[in-house]
């Protein structure tokens, strides 16, 4: 299973709006006959990977799963009844596929006499799937916070000037993870005070990747520039608007609705890039599910923070996370930590 969901994150960035799946299939005696993970929408499931690899040795073999096999006809066909008619024996599922359109292949499979084991390394296969996982289940991208700070928290000296907080490395890895995502967000503060480009550029030399995520340009009163980069051709622009999609009570954009027409455009998940107001709105309204920090071994002691307002006012309403990931990328660190789940 652990060779599974490291194949499905090869699907990581491209396998959207669909899940990304990872499959091993082992014949009767142990060995590892076909792997398969799902790559692109509307091409071959990562089960139909598999079984094409293994061939006839598939019969009687064991498949194992990061995702339920799916049981209704899209762009392909179910993929529960591929695994029936090659004659597997037995699959092992690690996450139940939560949507009424393609749940149910479980069910299939034992009654067509296939073994049915769920549940195997859940923790880590819903870990590796927790973009598609959530915006299934909350209709909604699931929303990851990147910032870059200094030691004592600031984002940009005292005369606004940001660039460059965090190394070559750090920055680097920030279009790798641009690399995972649908949609990249910010707000027109920054578009009017940086005016990034918010694209996926590759090492060595810094071209565009192939593919772009959607960038989002938070915009209540449409005042971005018509020459601003964002507007350029290297990937697709939506310039979000009230005029759009309404305002809330402060005369802004509403972020749930926001959120919600980026499900409706198959935004399964994205980044958060905008300065510090966009960031504490998003954090105050509990739309936000991870926060990446790069953290510069550097000092200003004075300047802007990373994040404004988020809705705090004592200790006891502090918006609480689960570190997960600590790694040194060059000189800076990189702190990875998730939503903690409320208790009931």
């Amino acid at each position: 299973m652990r060779r599974a969901i490291a194949l499905a994150a090869r699907g990581l960035g491209t396998a959207s709006p669909n899940p990304v799946v990872g499959c091993v299939i082992l014949d009767p005696a142990g060995e590892v006959v076909g792997e398969g993970f799902h790559a692109y929408a509307g091409g071959p499931h990562a089960e139909i990977v598999a079984l094409g690899q293994a061939g006839d040795r598939a019969r009687g073999a064991t498949a194992v799963t990061t995702l339920e096999p799916c049981n209704h006809v899209g762009r392909t066909g179910p993929c529960s009844r591929a695994l029936i008619e090659a004659g597997v024996a037995r699959v092992i599922v690690a996450v139940d596929d939560p949507t009424t359109e393609a749940a149910g292949g479980t069910e299939v499979l034992r009654a067509a006499g296939v073994e049915v084991e769920a549940g195997v390394l859940r923790a880590e296969a819903t870990a590796g799937n927790i973009a598609w996982l959530t915006a299934m289940r909350r209709g909604r991208p699931y929303l990851t916070w990147k910032y870059a700070a200094t030691l004592d928290g600031r984002s940009a000296a005292p005369d606004r000037t940001s660039r460059w907080i965090t190394s070559a490395q750090a920055r680097q890895d920030v279009h790798e993870l641009r690399g995972t995502v649908d949609g990249i967000i910010a707000g027109i503060g920054t578009v009017l005070a940086d005016d990034p480009q918010l694209t996926v550029r590759r090492p060595p030399d810094g071209r565009l990747a192939v593919k772009q995520p959607l960038r989002v340009v938070v915009d209540s009163h449409a005042r971005t520039p018509q020459q601003a980069r964002v507007r350029d051709t290297a990937a697709p622009t939506w310039i979000a608007t009230t005029a759009e999609l309404g305002a809330a009570a402060d005369g802004r954009i509403d972020l749930h609705e926001l959120l919600a027409a980026l499900h409706a455009r198959g935004i399964r998940s994205a980044l958060l890039e905008g300065g510090p107001t966009l960031a504490g709105a998003f954090l105050a309204a509990g739309l936000v599910d991870r926060v990446v920090g790069y953290v510069a071994p550097k000092l200003l002691g004075a300047g802007p923070t990373a994040v404004l307002d988020a809705g705090v006012t004592t200790i006891a309403e502090a918006i609480e996370f689960d570190l997960t990931d600590v790694t040194q990328i060059g000189p800076d660190l990189r702190l990875t930590a998730s939503l903690r789940p409320k208790e009931n």
